[in-house]
């Protein structure tokens, strides 16, 4: 039985923002191994508000919106670190999930593709974008959806 394991950055008290505490929380199988398949570091919802410097629920209505995708684990949902850059969401992501759930993508796809292995990139969708190759990276999300 294996299952993902999401290092949750906010998950110890007194761990600084930006800061891997090294604390590792375990996610039921069932909800995430389908989804990523790897461990990922992740962040609650008060973490990323924090770093974005917007209320909480300003990053709930930006999961609902499409500009953020978040796993939700229990009464919690958890978000990638790899979505948030030092000026705030990723450059493109947000576009990127649009065109994706726009072709008739779940999230939980999008989250999978983002953090698959793409030998055309190379590398993952979601290093693309922090990369700044994001026009790569929406090309083969509208070759998807299509």
């Amino acid at each position: 039985m294996v299952g993902l394991r999401l290092r949750c950055v906010s998950c110890v008290s007194g761990s600084a923002a930006g800061r891997s505490s090294g604390t590792v929380t375990r996610v039921s199988e069932s909800a995430v191994t389908a989804i990523v398949g790897h461990d990922i570091e992740v962040v609650t919802l008060a973490e990323v508000a924090e770093r974005l410097g917007v209320p909480r629920t300003r990053v709930s209505q930006m999961i609902k919106q499409g500009q953020l995708l978040g796993v939700r684990e229990d009464d919690r949902w958890l978000v990638p670190t790899a979505f948030l850059s030092a000026d705030g969401v990723v450059k493109g992501l947000p576009g990127t999930i649009q065109v994706l759930r726009d072709g008739g993508y779940a999230d939980g796809e999008i989250l999978r593709w983002l953090f698959t292995d793409d030998e055309s990139l190379p590398g993952m969708p979601i290093d693309a974008l922090r990369s700044d190759r994001g026009r790569e990276v929406k090309r083969r999300a509208q070759a998807m959806a299509f």
